[in-house]
């Protein structure tokens, strides 16, 4: 089967500036992603969509393809992610002497505590359900059912999933749920083409650890990723002194 894995990274970025190539624990920060998409059981091919020169030449150095650089108009901040996916899968699907896609799979540069372990979880998930999409999740430490709250005009709070008819009073007794997780997603690259949004068919989730699914998207959350990657980092030598 024909399954690609994606990497998505602009040139733009504002939370943290230019972030895609910028060096994280001596390693540009797009390079971590397009590891962990090497070394997955099932991806054979990464490709990488940028409007940024200097991102493509530092992704071909790490081992990915640049077949493209992606139009201007798809790479603004208010530009939906989603049509810079469906550019992506018309341009490969487009290219001679490559067969059509059958697994599109983003692996987001913003997650480089991930491992390949987690990608081809997502992937797994994506077959075993038949879904239309998968997408990686963690346990949610807050939740709506008992301490996530929203504000009326008045500033009054109330519970979130409150006027549903089923009181939750203790954390032990709230229906579990899930935070979205930015590690990996895997699509029927038709229902991409042919789709508004990640909800609009089939959407499966697997399941990863919480140490790795950290999303990077301000200064603090890279200054955490430098902190558990030096600690990953740390303990693998120590593992190997040993």
């Amino acid at each position: 089967m024909n399954i690609t894995g994606f990497i998505f990274a602009r040139g733009g970025s504002k939370g943290v500036p230019r972030k895609n190539v910028r060096s994280l624990c001596g390693k540009p920060l797009i390079a971590h992603a397009i590891d962990a998409a090497l070394v997955s059981r099932y991806i054979e091919r990464v490709v990488v969509s940028t409007d940024d020169p200097e991102i493509a030449d530092v992704a071909r150095r790490y081992g990915a393809d640049v077949p493209f650089l992606r139009p201007a108009e798809l790479a603004t901040d208010t530009a939906a992610e989603w049509l810079s996916w469906r550019h992506a899968i018309q341009f490969v699907n487009s290219e001679a002497g490559r067969p059509p896609l059958d697994v599109f799979v983003s692996i987001p540069a913003t997650a480089p505590l991930r491992i390949a372990a987690d990608v081809d979880a997502c992937i797994n998930t994506y077959f075993e359900t038949r879904a239309d999409v998968t997408i990686t999740v963690t346990e949610a430490h807050r939740s709506p059912w008992f301490n996530m709250v929203a504000m009326d005009e008045a500033q009054f709070a109330r519970l979130v999933m409150s006027g549903t008819g089923r009181e939750v009073t203790r954390r032990q007794d709230a229906p579990p749920v899930y935070d979205i997780t930015t590690v990996a997603y895997a699509a029927n690259p038709e229902f991409v083409l042919k789709s508004t949004g990640l909800f609009a068919g089939r959407c499966s989730a697997a399941i990863v650890p919480l140490e790795r699914s950290l999303d990077i998207d301000t200064e603090y959350d890279w200054q955490m990723a430098e902190f558990l990657m030096s600690r990953r980092m740390n303990e693998q030598s120590t593992r190997k002194a040993a």
